[in-house]
Protein backbone atom coordinates (compact mmCIF):
# COMPACT_ATOMS: atom_id res chain seq x y z
CA UNK A 1 0.00 0.00 0.00
CA UNK A 2 1.30 3.22 -0.84
CA UNK A 3 -0.55 5.62 1.63
CA UNK A 4 -3.49 5.73 3.44
CA UNK A 5 -4.65 4.30 7.10
CA UNK A 6 -2.70 2.10 9.41
CA UNK A 7 -3.16 -1.51 8.53
CA UNK A 8 -3.57 -3.75 11.27
CA UNK A 9 -1.06 -7.18 10.84
CA UNK A 10 -2.75 -10.27 10.64
CA UNK A 11 -1.38 -13.52 10.54
CA UNK A 12 -2.37 -17.10 8.77
CA UNK A 13 -4.31 -18.05 11.70
CA UNK A 14 -6.76 -14.89 12.04
CA UNK A 15 -7.05 -15.64 8.19
CA UNK A 16 -8.29 -19.08 8.56
CA UNK A 17 -11.10 -18.00 11.43
CA UNK A 18 -11.71 -14.71 9.45
CA UNK A 19 -12.68 -17.46 6.38
CA UNK A 20 -14.42 -18.88 9.09
CA UNK A 21 -16.37 -16.62 10.64
CA UNK A 22 -17.62 -14.38 7.64
CA UNK A 23 -18.96 -18.09 6.08
CA UNK A 24 -21.01 -18.27 9.11
CA UNK A 25 -21.72 -14.77 10.00
CA UNK A 26 -22.82 -13.16 6.29
CA UNK A 27 -23.42 -9.79 7.91
CA UNK A 28 -19.56 -9.50 8.80
CA UNK A 29 -18.58 -10.26 5.31
CA UNK A 30 -21.40 -7.44 3.94
CA UNK A 31 -20.01 -4.93 6.31
CA UNK A 32 -16.65 -5.12 5.62
CA UNK A 33 -16.71 -5.48 2.12
CA UNK A 34 -19.04 -1.94 1.80
CA UNK A 35 -16.85 -0.02 4.12
CA UNK A 36 -13.90 -1.96 2.13
CA UNK A 37 -15.18 0.33 -1.31
CA UNK A 38 -13.64 3.26 0.42
CA UNK A 39 -10.00 1.07 -0.39
CA UNK A 40 -11.17 0.61 -3.55
CA UNK A 41 -11.91 4.13 -4.57
CA UNK A 42 -8.50 5.00 -2.73
CA UNK A 43 -6.50 2.93 -4.94
CA UNK A 44 -8.40 3.54 -8.10
CA UNK A 45 -7.59 7.40 -7.91
CA UNK A 46 -3.74 6.75 -7.38
CA UNK A 47 -3.88 4.68 -10.18
CA UNK A 48 -6.20 5.86 -13.11
CA UNK A 49 -4.79 9.55 -13.79
CA UNK A 50 -1.43 7.10 -14.76
CA UNK A 51 -3.77 6.32 -18.00
CA UNK A 52 -5.88 9.05 -18.12
CA UNK A 53 -2.68 11.44 -18.43
CA UNK A 54 -1.83 10.27 -21.67
CA UNK A 55 -4.98 11.27 -23.37
CA UNK A 56 -5.36 14.47 -21.48
CA UNK A 57 -2.28 15.51 -23.14
CA UNK A 58 -3.41 14.90 -26.73
CA UNK A 59 -6.91 16.21 -26.22
CA UNK A 60 -5.23 19.70 -24.42
CA UNK A 61 -1.82 21.07 -26.18
CA UNK A 62 -0.73 23.45 -23.25
CA UNK A 63 -1.04 20.27 -21.17
CA UNK A 64 1.43 18.42 -23.21
CA UNK A 65 3.58 21.62 -23.30
CA UNK A 66 3.60 21.73 -19.73
CA UNK A 67 5.62 19.72 -17.38
CA UNK A 68 4.17 21.48 -14.76
CA UNK A 69 0.83 21.51 -15.88
CA UNK A 70 0.86 17.74 -16.02
CA UNK A 71 2.22 17.60 -12.53
CA UNK A 72 -0.21 19.62 -11.37
CA UNK A 73 -3.11 17.61 -12.44
CA UNK A 74 -1.49 14.41 -11.06
CA UNK A 75 -0.67 16.04 -7.90
CA UNK A 76 -4.02 17.88 -7.05
CA UNK A 77 -5.88 15.08 -5.59
CA UNK A 78 -3.23 14.31 -3.03
CA UNK A 79 -3.48 18.35 -2.02
CA UNK A 80 -7.14 17.53 -1.54
CA UNK A 81 -6.45 14.39 0.37
CA UNK A 82 -4.26 16.41 3.11
CA UNK A 83 -7.52 18.20 3.83
CA UNK A 84 -9.64 15.41 3.56
CA UNK A 85 -7.75 13.40 6.18
CA UNK A 86 -7.61 15.95 8.27
CA UNK A 87 -11.26 17.01 7.77
CA UNK A 88 -12.04 13.68 8.34
CA UNK A 89 -10.92 13.35 11.52
CA UNK A 90 -13.13 15.73 12.83
CA UNK A 91 -16.29 14.45 10.93
CA UNK A 92 -16.01 11.03 12.68
CA UNK A 93 -15.76 11.70 15.95
CA UNK A 94 -18.66 14.39 15.80
CA UNK A 95 -20.90 13.04 13.31
CA UNK A 96 -19.88 8.98 13.13
CA UNK A 97 -17.71 6.90 10.91
CA UNK A 98 -20.91 5.82 8.86
CA UNK A 99 -21.44 9.56 8.17
CA UNK A 100 -18.00 10.22 7.46
CA UNK A 101 -18.24 7.30 4.49
CA UNK A 102 -21.49 8.48 2.99
CA UNK A 103 -19.34 12.30 2.78
CA UNK A 104 -16.25 10.82 1.01
CA UNK A 105 -18.72 9.36 -1.60
CA UNK A 106 -20.56 12.20 -2.34
CA UNK A 107 -17.28 13.88 -2.85
CA UNK A 108 -15.50 11.57 -4.94
CA UNK A 109 -19.23 11.03 -7.06
CA UNK A 110 -18.85 15.15 -7.50
CA UNK A 111 -15.17 15.15 -8.35
CA UNK A 112 -15.86 12.53 -10.82
CA UNK A 113 -18.29 13.90 -12.65
CA UNK A 114 -16.52 17.47 -12.99
CA UNK A 115 -13.54 15.66 -14.43
CA UNK A 116 -15.65 13.79 -16.81
CA UNK A 117 -17.57 17.04 -17.83
CA UNK A 118 -13.98 19.10 -17.93
CA UNK A 119 -14.14 21.84 -20.77
CA UNK A 120 -10.56 22.50 -19.88
CA UNK A 121 -7.51 21.56 -17.90
CA UNK A 122 -8.42 23.77 -14.93
CA UNK A 123 -11.32 22.07 -14.38
CA UNK A 124 -10.17 18.45 -14.29
CA UNK A 125 -8.02 20.35 -11.09
CA UNK A 126 -10.80 21.59 -9.32
CA UNK A 127 -12.19 17.80 -10.04
CA UNK A 128 -9.20 16.54 -9.06
CA UNK A 129 -8.88 18.34 -5.56
CA UNK A 130 -13.14 17.55 -4.94
CA UNK A 131 -11.39 14.01 -5.39
CA UNK A 132 -8.64 14.17 -2.84
CA UNK A 133 -10.92 15.55 -0.43
CA UNK A 134 -12.88 12.45 -0.42
CA UNK A 135 -9.99 10.03 -0.71
CA UNK A 136 -8.00 11.45 2.22
CA UNK A 137 -11.64 10.77 4.05
CA UNK A 138 -11.95 7.50 3.03
CA UNK A 139 -8.29 6.31 3.45
CA UNK A 140 -8.32 6.89 7.37
CA UNK A 141 -12.19 6.05 7.95
CA UNK A 142 -12.46 2.64 6.16
CA UNK A 143 -9.95 0.69 8.04
CA UNK A 144 -11.42 2.40 11.27
CA UNK A 145 -15.03 1.25 10.62
CA UNK A 146 -14.10 -2.33 9.59
CA UNK A 147 -11.78 -2.33 12.72
CA UNK A 148 -14.06 -0.75 14.88
CA UNK A 149 -17.11 -3.31 13.47
CA UNK A 150 -15.24 -6.20 13.31
CA UNK A 151 -14.87 -9.31 16.04
CA UNK A 152 -11.77 -8.87 18.10
CA UNK A 153 -10.30 -11.99 16.68
CA UNK A 154 -10.64 -11.84 13.04
CA UNK A 155 -10.13 -7.77 13.34
CA UNK A 156 -6.10 -7.64 11.80
CA UNK A 157 -7.77 -10.12 8.82
CA UNK A 158 -10.81 -8.19 7.99
CA UNK A 159 -8.54 -4.68 8.18
CA UNK A 160 -6.08 -5.91 6.09
CA UNK A 161 -8.69 -6.51 3.03
CA UNK A 162 -8.82 -2.96 3.21
CA UNK A 163 -5.47 -2.85 2.20
CA UNK A 164 -5.43 -5.11 -0.72
CA UNK A 165 -8.74 -3.53 -2.14
CA UNK A 166 -6.58 -0.51 -2.32
CA UNK A 167 -4.02 -2.61 -4.49
CA UNK A 168 -7.11 -3.99 -6.06
CA UNK A 169 -8.39 -0.62 -6.55
CA UNK A 170 -5.55 0.62 -8.61
CA UNK A 171 -5.05 -3.10 -10.54
CA UNK A 172 -8.72 -2.14 -11.74
CA UNK A 173 -7.86 1.07 -12.67
CA UNK A 174 -5.47 0.13 -15.42
CA UNK A 175 -7.79 -2.14 -16.68
CA UNK A 176 -10.82 0.39 -17.27
CA UNK A 177 -7.74 2.33 -18.60
CA UNK A 178 -7.03 -0.21 -21.11
CA UNK A 179 -10.80 -0.96 -21.66
CA UNK A 180 -11.23 2.51 -22.98
CA UNK A 181 -8.28 3.38 -25.32
CA UNK A 182 -10.20 3.77 -28.47
CA UNK A 183 -13.09 4.88 -27.00
CA UNK A 184 -14.80 8.09 -27.93
CA UNK A 185 -13.88 10.64 -24.74
CA UNK A 186 -11.43 7.78 -23.62
CA UNK A 187 -10.43 9.75 -20.85
CA UNK A 188 -13.36 11.39 -19.41
CA UNK A 189 -14.75 7.76 -19.27
CA UNK A 190 -11.40 6.48 -16.92
CA UNK A 191 -12.19 9.63 -14.68
CA UNK A 192 -15.89 9.29 -14.70
CA UNK A 193 -16.96 5.77 -14.08
CA UNK A 194 -14.96 6.16 -10.20
CA UNK A 195 -18.14 7.48 -9.78
CA UNK A 196 -20.35 4.09 -9.73
CA UNK A 197 -18.46 2.57 -7.04
CA UNK A 198 -19.14 5.74 -5.03
CA UNK A 199 -23.26 5.02 -5.53
CA UNK A 200 -22.56 1.32 -4.65
CA UNK A 201 -21.03 2.43 -1.72
CA UNK A 202 -23.43 5.40 -0.55
CA UNK A 203 -26.52 2.86 -1.12
CA UNK A 204 -24.57 -0.26 0.82
CA UNK A 205 -23.44 2.34 3.70
CA UNK A 206 -27.05 3.46 4.00
CA UNK A 207 -28.56 -0.10 5.31
CA UNK A 208 -25.52 -0.78 7.59
CA UNK A 209 -25.39 0.87 11.02
CA UNK A 210 -23.25 3.17 12.66
CA UNK A 211 -19.57 2.11 14.60
CA UNK A 212 -20.91 0.26 17.92
CA UNK A 213 -17.54 2.11 19.49
CA UNK A 214 -18.91 5.67 18.49
CA UNK A 215 -22.16 4.94 19.34
CA UNK A 216 -21.15 3.39 22.91
CA UNK A 217 -18.87 6.96 23.03
CA UNK A 218 -21.82 9.24 22.56
CA UNK A 219 -24.08 7.20 24.82
CA UNK A 220 -26.35 4.80 22.39
CA UNK A 221 -25.22 1.76 24.82
CA UNK A 222 -28.57 0.11 23.65
CA UNK A 223 -28.17 0.53 19.75
CA UNK A 224 -24.55 -0.51 20.16
CA UNK A 225 -25.04 -3.63 22.17
CA UNK A 226 -27.90 -4.42 19.41
CA UNK A 227 -24.91 -4.54 16.81
CA UNK A 228 -22.88 -6.70 18.43
CA UNK A 229 -25.71 -9.05 18.97
CA UNK A 230 -25.59 -9.52 14.84
CA UNK A 231 -21.77 -9.43 15.11
CA UNK A 232 -21.15 -12.13 17.89
CA UNK A 233 -22.90 -15.31 19.30
CA UNK A 234 -25.10 -14.68 22.21
CA UNK A 235 -22.70 -15.54 24.98
CA UNK A 236 -20.01 -13.22 23.51
CA UNK A 237 -21.82 -9.92 23.96
CA UNK A 238 -21.96 -8.83 27.24
CA UNK A 239 -18.15 -9.74 27.21
CA UNK A 240 -17.28 -7.49 24.15
CA UNK A 241 -19.93 -5.40 25.92
CA UNK A 242 -17.87 -4.79 29.46
CA UNK A 243 -14.76 -4.76 26.98
CA UNK A 244 -16.09 -1.60 24.89
CA UNK A 245 -16.51 0.00 28.55
CA UNK A 246 -13.04 -0.69 29.63
CA UNK A 247 -11.31 0.62 26.11
CA UNK A 248 -13.63 3.27 26.11
CA UNK A 249 -12.40 4.50 30.25
CA UNK A 250 -9.06 4.30 29.55
CA UNK A 251 -9.11 6.31 26.45
CA UNK A 252 -10.88 9.16 27.97
CA UNK A 253 -8.47 8.42 31.02
CA UNK A 254 -5.40 8.83 28.87
CA UNK A 255 -7.01 11.65 25.85
CA UNK A 256 -4.90 14.76 26.06
CA UNK A 257 -6.62 17.95 27.42
CA UNK A 258 -6.20 21.31 25.73
CA UNK A 259 -5.55 22.70 21.92
CA UNK A 260 -3.53 21.40 19.51
CA UNK A 261 -0.29 23.37 20.35
CA UNK A 262 -0.44 22.47 23.85
CA UNK A 263 -0.99 19.02 22.46
CA UNK A 264 1.95 19.22 20.23
CA UNK A 265 3.87 20.89 23.10
CA UNK A 266 3.40 17.54 25.86
CA UNK A 267 3.92 14.87 22.93
CA UNK A 268 7.29 16.92 21.68
CA UNK A 269 8.49 17.17 25.82
CA UNK A 270 8.16 13.50 26.00
CA UNK A 271 11.38 11.42 25.54
CA UNK A 272 9.24 8.32 24.62
CA UNK A 273 6.97 9.93 22.03
CA UNK A 274 9.62 11.96 20.26
CA UNK A 275 11.91 8.91 19.87
CA UNK A 276 8.65 7.20 18.30
CA UNK A 277 7.97 10.20 15.82
CA UNK A 278 11.80 10.09 15.26
CA UNK A 279 10.75 6.49 13.46
CA UNK A 280 7.32 6.56 12.57
CA UNK A 281 8.09 9.79 10.28
CA UNK A 282 11.23 8.52 9.31
CA UNK A 283 9.52 5.35 8.15
CA UNK A 284 6.76 7.44 6.22
CA UNK A 285 8.83 10.03 4.57
CA UNK A 286 11.29 7.05 3.23
CA UNK A 287 8.29 4.73 1.72
CA UNK A 288 7.22 8.26 -0.15
CA UNK A 289 10.99 9.23 -0.98
CA UNK A 290 11.89 6.11 -2.77
CA UNK A 291 9.65 7.32 -5.88
CA UNK A 292 7.25 4.86 -5.10
CA UNK A 293 4.01 6.89 -6.03
CA UNK A 294 6.04 8.16 -9.31
CA UNK A 295 5.54 4.40 -10.70
CA UNK A 296 1.67 4.50 -9.71
CA UNK A 297 0.76 8.04 -10.74
CA UNK A 298 3.41 8.44 -14.13
CA UNK A 299 4.12 4.25 -15.21
CA UNK A 300 2.93 4.73 -18.56
CA UNK A 301 4.44 7.60 -18.70
CA UNK A 302 7.61 6.20 -17.44
CA UNK A 303 7.52 3.30 -19.87
CA UNK A 304 7.37 5.85 -22.75
CA UNK A 305 10.15 7.25 -21.38
CA UNK A 306 11.75 3.67 -22.16
CA UNK A 307 11.06 3.92 -25.74
CA UNK A 308 7.23 2.30 -26.08
CA UNK A 309 5.22 5.44 -27.94
CA UNK A 310 1.81 3.63 -27.70
CA UNK A 311 -0.76 4.53 -25.60
CA UNK A 312 -2.18 1.37 -25.09
CA UNK A 313 1.04 -0.26 -25.20
CA UNK A 314 2.27 1.58 -22.28
CA UNK A 315 -1.18 0.83 -20.36
CA UNK A 316 -0.93 -2.33 -20.92
CA UNK A 317 2.97 -2.93 -19.66
CA UNK A 318 1.68 -0.97 -16.68
CA UNK A 319 -0.51 -3.34 -15.70
CA UNK A 320 2.35 -5.61 -14.64
CA UNK A 321 3.77 -2.88 -12.21
CA UNK A 322 0.08 -2.77 -10.51
CA UNK A 323 -0.63 -6.44 -10.21
CA UNK A 324 2.72 -6.87 -8.63
CA UNK A 325 1.58 -4.36 -6.28
CA UNK A 326 -1.50 -5.98 -5.23
CA UNK A 327 0.27 -9.64 -4.87
CA UNK A 328 3.11 -8.12 -2.58
CA UNK A 329 0.54 -6.19 0.22
CA UNK A 330 -0.77 -9.92 -0.06
CA UNK A 331 3.17 -11.66 0.69
CA UNK A 332 3.26 -8.69 3.24
CA UNK A 333 0.12 -10.35 5.34
CA UNK A 334 1.68 -13.36 5.47
CA UNK A 335 5.82 -12.69 6.43
CA UNK A 336 5.06 -9.34 8.34
CA UNK A 337 4.63 -10.90 11.22
CA UNK A 338 6.98 -13.41 10.54
CA UNK A 339 10.22 -12.00 9.83
CA UNK A 340 9.23 -8.19 11.21
CA UNK A 341 8.66 -4.70 9.84
CA UNK A 342 12.16 -3.21 10.64
CA UNK A 343 13.88 -6.55 9.03
CA UNK A 344 11.66 -6.28 6.03
CA UNK A 345 11.81 -2.83 5.22
CA UNK A 346 15.46 -2.84 5.69
CA UNK A 347 15.79 -5.72 3.00
CA UNK A 348 12.85 -3.84 0.75
CA UNK A 349 15.29 -0.63 0.92
CA UNK A 350 18.52 -2.20 -0.52
CA UNK A 351 16.02 -3.94 -2.92
CA UNK A 352 14.73 -0.70 -4.12
CA UNK A 353 18.18 1.28 -4.17
CA UNK A 354 19.43 -1.48 -6.62
CA UNK A 355 16.77 -1.04 -8.48
CA UNK A 356 16.38 2.53 -8.89
CA UNK A 357 20.48 2.45 -9.81
CA UNK A 358 20.14 -0.24 -12.53
CA UNK A 359 17.02 2.00 -13.97
CA UNK A 360 19.33 4.88 -14.02
CA UNK A 361 21.57 2.73 -15.71
CA UNK A 362 19.46 1.79 -18.27
CA UNK A 363 17.58 5.21 -19.30
CA UNK A 364 21.50 5.98 -19.65
CA UNK A 365 22.39 3.77 -22.11
CA UNK A 366 19.03 4.38 -23.77
CA UNK A 367 19.70 7.79 -24.24
CA UNK A 368 23.27 7.58 -25.50
CA UNK A 369 21.55 4.70 -27.94
CA UNK A 370 18.66 6.74 -29.19
CA UNK A 371 18.49 6.97 -33.18
CA UNK A 372 19.97 10.12 -35.14
CA UNK A 373 17.81 12.78 -36.66
CA UNK A 374 18.01 12.59 -40.14
CA UNK A 375 17.88 15.78 -42.02
CA UNK A 376 16.27 13.85 -45.24
CA UNK A 377 13.72 12.05 -42.39
CA UNK A 378 12.75 15.61 -41.55
CA UNK A 379 12.61 17.22 -44.75
CA UNK A 380 9.94 14.59 -46.13
CA UNK A 381 7.30 16.56 -44.19
CA UNK A 382 7.92 19.95 -44.79
CA UNK A 383 10.20 23.32 -43.92
CA UNK A 384 7.07 24.23 -41.72
CA UNK A 385 6.91 21.28 -39.52
CA UNK A 386 10.73 20.64 -39.08
CA UNK A 387 11.76 21.85 -35.24
CA UNK A 388 13.51 25.10 -35.47
CA UNK A 389 15.82 24.12 -32.82
CA UNK A 390 16.82 21.54 -34.99
CA UNK A 391 16.83 23.67 -38.07
CA UNK A 392 18.98 26.33 -36.31
CA UNK A 393 21.87 23.99 -34.36
CA UNK A 394 24.96 24.18 -35.23
CA UNK A 395 25.78 20.69 -34.46
CA UNK A 396 22.78 19.31 -36.28
CA UNK A 397 24.36 16.63 -37.86
CA UNK A 398 25.16 15.06 -34.42
CA UNK A 399 21.58 15.26 -33.30
CA UNK A 400 19.85 12.33 -32.32
CA UNK A 401 16.22 11.36 -30.91
CA UNK A 402 17.64 12.49 -27.48
CA UNK A 403 18.00 16.06 -28.80
CA UNK A 404 15.42 16.44 -30.19
CA UNK A 405 13.19 15.89 -27.03
CA UNK A 406 15.07 17.84 -25.26
CA UNK A 407 13.47 20.36 -22.70
CA UNK A 408 13.78 23.42 -24.53
CA UNK A 409 12.84 21.83 -27.97
CA UNK A 410 8.97 21.82 -27.61
CA UNK A 411 9.83 19.32 -30.46
CA UNK A 412 8.70 15.31 -30.99
CA UNK A 413 10.78 12.45 -33.29
CA UNK A 414 8.94 10.95 -35.85
CA UNK A 415 10.15 7.35 -36.13
CA UNK A 416 11.40 5.67 -39.25
CA UNK A 417 8.81 3.84 -41.63
CA UNK A 418 11.51 1.24 -42.06
CA UNK A 419 12.74 0.42 -38.74
CA UNK A 420 12.17 1.33 -35.32
CA UNK A 421 15.65 2.21 -34.61
CA UNK A 422 16.64 3.88 -37.68
CA UNK A 423 17.10 7.49 -38.37
CA UNK A 424 13.83 9.66 -37.92
CA UNK A 425 12.43 13.03 -38.21
CA UNK A 426 12.64 15.69 -35.66
CA UNK A 427 9.56 18.23 -35.92
CA UNK A 428 7.43 20.57 -34.08
CA UNK A 429 4.89 19.44 -30.94
CA UNK A 430 1.82 19.50 -32.85
CA UNK A 431 -1.42 17.54 -32.89
CA UNK A 432 -1.82 18.05 -36.81
CA UNK A 433 1.90 16.90 -37.32
CA UNK A 434 1.43 14.64 -34.77
CA UNK A 435 -1.20 12.98 -37.11
CA UNK A 436 0.28 13.41 -40.02
CA UNK A 437 3.32 11.24 -39.04
CA UNK A 438 1.13 8.37 -37.81
CA UNK A 439 -0.55 8.66 -41.15
CA UNK A 440 2.16 7.89 -43.15
CA UNK A 441 3.01 4.69 -40.88
CA UNK A 442 5.44 6.19 -38.09
CA UNK A 443 5.71 5.96 -34.83
CA UNK A 444 5.59 9.63 -32.80
CA UNK A 445 7.95 9.90 -29.94
CA UNK A 446 7.17 12.66 -27.70
CA UNK A 447 8.05 11.14 -24.29
CA UNK A 448 10.91 8.99 -24.85
CA UNK A 449 13.37 7.28 -27.99
CA UNK A 450 12.81 4.10 -29.65
CA UNK A 451 15.58 1.51 -27.86
CA UNK A 452 16.47 -1.76 -28.14
CA UNK A 453 16.56 -1.73 -24.60
CA UNK A 454 13.48 -0.63 -23.18
CA UNK A 455 12.35 -4.05 -22.33
CA UNK A 456 14.84 -3.92 -19.47
CA UNK A 457 13.19 -1.13 -18.13
CA UNK A 458 10.40 -2.08 -17.78
CA UNK A 459 11.93 -5.79 -16.14
CA UNK A 460 13.42 -3.71 -13.31
CA UNK A 461 10.24 -1.33 -12.33
CA UNK A 462 8.71 -4.51 -11.98
CA UNK A 463 11.32 -5.79 -9.64
CA UNK A 464 11.36 -2.03 -8.09
CA UNK A 465 7.81 -3.16 -7.37
CA UNK A 466 8.65 -6.68 -5.97
CA UNK A 467 10.94 -5.52 -3.60
CA UNK A 468 9.00 -2.47 -2.35
CA UNK A 469 5.47 -3.37 -2.06
CA UNK A 470 6.07 -6.87 1.14
CA UNK A 471 8.11 -4.06 2.69
CA UNK A 472 8.19 -0.53 2.39
CA UNK A 473 4.64 -0.83 1.28
CA UNK A 474 3.07 -1.77 4.09
CA UNK A 475 5.66 -1.79 7.30
CA UNK A 476 5.58 2.02 7.95
CA UNK A 477 2.06 1.95 8.53
CA UNK A 478 2.07 -1.08 10.68
CA UNK A 479 5.36 0.26 12.31
CA UNK A 480 2.90 3.50 13.13
CA UNK A 481 0.02 1.55 14.65
CA UNK A 482 2.31 0.11 17.08
CA UNK A 483 5.14 2.62 18.48
CA UNK A 484 3.20 5.35 20.05
CA UNK A 485 2.04 5.35 23.49
CA UNK A 486 -1.85 5.17 23.79
CA UNK A 487 -2.43 8.77 25.05
CA UNK A 488 -0.37 10.06 22.03
CA UNK A 489 -1.20 7.14 19.57
CA UNK A 490 -3.81 9.64 17.32
CA UNK A 491 -1.91 12.77 17.29
CA UNK A 492 0.98 11.22 16.97
CA UNK A 493 -0.27 9.31 13.91
CA UNK A 494 -2.11 11.58 12.46
CA UNK A 495 1.63 13.37 12.45
CA UNK A 496 2.77 10.71 10.26
CA UNK A 497 0.17 10.30 8.70
CA UNK A 498 0.40 14.06 7.20
CA UNK A 499 4.15 13.79 6.78
CA UNK A 500 3.52 10.84 4.27
CA UNK A 501 1.10 13.02 2.01
CA UNK A 502 2.83 15.79 2.02
CA UNK A 503 6.22 13.76 0.77
CA UNK A 504 3.60 12.42 -1.83
CA UNK A 505 2.47 15.29 -2.57
CA UNK A 506 6.31 17.27 -3.32
CA UNK A 507 7.03 13.79 -4.91
CA UNK A 508 4.07 13.32 -7.42
CA UNK A 509 4.24 17.19 -8.14
CA UNK A 510 8.10 17.31 -9.06
CA UNK A 511 8.68 14.42 -10.80
CA UNK A 512 8.15 15.53 -14.41
CA UNK A 513 10.24 18.59 -13.89
CA UNK A 514 12.96 16.71 -12.62
CA UNK A 515 13.24 14.08 -15.55
CA UNK A 516 13.00 17.07 -17.63
CA UNK A 517 16.08 18.43 -15.99
CA UNK A 518 18.22 16.16 -15.19
CA UNK A 519 16.63 13.07 -17.19
CA UNK A 520 15.11 9.99 -16.78
CA UNK A 521 18.43 8.40 -15.74
CA UNK A 522 19.45 11.07 -13.64
CA UNK A 523 15.86 11.52 -11.57
CA UNK A 524 16.01 7.41 -11.00
CA UNK A 525 19.86 8.13 -9.50
CA UNK A 526 18.53 11.27 -7.70
CA UNK A 527 15.45 8.68 -5.63
CA UNK A 528 18.32 5.94 -4.96
CA UNK A 529 19.97 8.45 -3.57
CA UNK A 530 17.25 9.69 -0.86
CA UNK A 531 16.59 5.72 -0.42
CA UNK A 532 19.85 5.70 0.73
CA UNK A 533 19.26 8.43 3.42
CA UNK A 534 16.22 6.70 4.23
CA UNK A 535 17.95 3.36 4.49
CA UNK A 536 20.67 4.96 6.58
CA UNK A 537 17.60 6.58 8.60
CA UNK A 538 15.48 3.59 9.11
CA UNK A 539 18.47 1.80 10.70
CA UNK A 540 19.48 3.99 12.75
CA UNK A 541 15.94 5.10 14.06
CA UNK A 542 13.68 3.05 13.50
CA UNK A 543 13.42 0.09 15.80
CA UNK A 544 11.70 -3.66 15.36
CA UNK A 545 7.88 -3.67 17.02
CA UNK A 546 7.69 -7.66 16.30
CA UNK A 547 5.57 -9.64 18.88
CA UNK A 548 6.42 -6.80 21.57
CA UNK A 549 2.90 -5.25 23.75
CA UNK A 550 2.64 -1.55 23.90
CA UNK A 551 4.27 -1.10 26.89
CA UNK A 552 7.28 -3.42 26.21
CA UNK A 553 7.86 -0.81 23.14
CA UNK A 554 7.27 2.08 25.47
CA UNK A 555 9.98 0.79 27.95
CA UNK A 556 12.24 0.49 24.73
CA UNK A 557 11.73 3.33 23.78
CA UNK A 558 12.43 5.29 27.24
CA UNK A 559 15.56 3.55 27.04
CA UNK A 560 16.82 4.54 23.83
CA UNK A 561 17.02 2.35 20.73
CA UNK A 562 20.44 1.36 18.99
CA UNK A 563 20.87 -0.56 15.75
CA UNK A 564 24.19 -1.53 17.15
CA UNK A 565 22.35 -3.44 20.78
CA UNK A 566 23.98 -6.82 21.37
CA UNK A 567 20.98 -8.33 21.78
CA UNK A 568 19.98 -6.89 18.35
CA UNK A 569 16.55 -6.71 16.95
CA UNK A 570 14.14 -8.86 18.08
CA UNK A 571 14.07 -8.75 22.22
CA UNK A 572 14.29 -12.01 24.05
CA UNK A 573 12.52 -12.53 27.37
CA UNK A 574 16.23 -11.73 28.80
CA UNK A 575 16.49 -8.69 26.79
CA UNK A 576 13.21 -7.94 28.17
CA UNK A 577 14.27 -8.23 31.84
CA UNK A 578 16.90 -5.95 31.09
CA UNK A 579 14.95 -3.24 29.94
CA UNK A 580 12.68 -3.73 32.67
CA UNK A 581 15.57 -3.55 35.10
CA UNK A 582 17.01 -0.24 33.62
CA UNK A 583 13.56 1.39 33.24
CA UNK A 584 12.83 0.88 36.51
Amino acid sequence: MVEGGAVAAADKTEFTECWRTSWQTPYITRLALSAGIGGLLFGYDTGVISGALLYIREDFEEVDKKTWLQETIVSMAVFGAIFGAACGGWINDKFGRRISILVADVLFLIGAVVMAIAPSPWVIILGRIQVGLGVGMASMTAPLYISEASPHRIRGALVSTNGFLITGGQFLSYLINLAFTHAPGNWRWMLGIAGLPAIVQFVLMLQLPESPRWLYVHGKETEARAILEKIYSANEVEEEMEALRSSVEEEEENSLKGGLFDKLKKAWGNIVVRRGLYAGITAQVAQQFVGINTVMYYSPTIIQFAGFASNKTAMALSLITSGLNMVGSVISMCFVDRYGRRRLMILSMIGIITCLLVLSVIFNEAANMSPPVSYAETAVFGGNTSCPAYIAAPNADSWSCTQCLGKDTACAFCGSSIKKNEAGACLILDDAVRSTCRESKRTWYSQGCPSRIGYLAVLFLALYIIVYSPGMGTAPWIVNSEIYPLKYRGLCGGIAAVSNWTSNLIVSETFLTLTEHLGSSGTFLLFAGFSTVGLVAIFMLVPETKGMQFEEVERMLRKGFSPFDKYGDQPSKDKEVFIVINYD
